[in-house]
């Protein structure tokens, strides 16, 4: 079986630009279009320090991905037709192709801005119990839910299914009606102060810390517990969307994880939830098989 690296390009490498010809996406054995967070594109300042999932992508057959993705876009601005124009052409526009797979990398942003939502705002607002609410007790095991607002977390679940709902109508709006829609958990992070450079973080440190001031001892299972509602989250969308052709990557698991207090790189991971290069290889794996076989 063949180990062949996808080829990952920018959507202005379609039409050409200049005197850059059009790009010849029929020499591959197939075509996708990506769309995505930091982890379909930069996670690191300076960017060139850092790589991301798509280009650590080896498959068994030539795929060429025309990636639409950037740090810090939350699923329910992927296809927003205001900032998202070129995705949307290139998905269900007049001359749009039909793709072989729409790859996405989303949730985890919508997720984190949620934990930083203000403590003051309604307990359906937000995904963290303020000071007052927190419980007197906290049995043994329960430490991580202990500290989350079960409307706040129930708010954020439509919110989100709503929003993937959305995507795939846009996916069905045109040509690529029913192309297959691939999609990714995430994987256990350490809260810490590992920024990815000057004003870009750090997320979930931040939350706990700053916006809710719970104690470090509670961190690392509150955070274990955000990832493990993120991924049956997202698997509920696939389980209750049958016919829909979407293909959910398990990742939860993959990576080694960073020491509480470290600054920057340490285990798999670059800063608080962007991993290494070593990282991204490690969880392209994981996509392998679900791609061969689908694609």
């Amino acid at each position: 079986m063949p180990d062949i690296a996808m080829t990952v390009i920018s959507p202005e490498m379609i039409s050409g630009r200049g005197e850059l010809g059009q790009y010849d996406l029929d020499r591959f054995d197939k075509k996708c279009l990506a769309q995505g967070d930091s982890w379909f594109s930069i996670g690191h300042l300076p960017p060139w320090s850092t790589t991301n999932l798509l280009q650590q992508m080896v498959l068994s057959k030539s795929v060429v991905a025309v990636n639409c993705a950037r740090p810090g876009i939350e699923l329910s601005h992927m296809t927003d037709g205001t900032n998202q124009q070129e995705f949307l052409r290139l998905l269900r526009g007049p001359l749009a192709y039909r793709w072989d797979g729409i790859l996405l990398s989303g949730g985890g942003n919508d997720m984190i801005d949620a934990a930083l939502s203000s403590a003051a705002n309604s307990p359906d607002q937000r995904l963290l119990l303020n000071t007052a609410e927190w419980p007197t007790a906290i049995p043994a095991g329960s430490e991580g839910s202990a500290f989350i607002s079960e409307s706040g977390w129930q708010s954020f679940m439509s919110h989100m299914n709503d929003v993937f709902d959305q995507f795939v109508e846009e996916r069905d709006r045109g040509v690529n009606n029913g192309v297959p829609i691939f999609f990714h958990t995430y994987d256990f992070l350490t809260p810490r102060n590992a920024p990815a450079g000057p004003g870009f973080g750090p997320w979930l440190y931040k939350a706990m810390n700053d916006v809710y001031g719970i104690s470090p001892f509670y961190w690392q299972a509150v955070a274990d517990e955000f990832l493990r509602r993120l991924r049956t989250l997202l698997q509920g969308i696939v389980n209750n969307r049958p016919g829909k052709n979407l293909h959910l990557i398990e990742s939860l698991g993959t990576l080694a994880a960073a020491r509480p207090g470290t600054p920057s790189v340490d285990g798999d991971w670059e800063n608080e939830i962007h991993p290494t290069p070593h990282g991204y290889s490690l969880l392209a794996r994981k996509w392998r098989a679900e791609l061969d076989a689908t694609l």
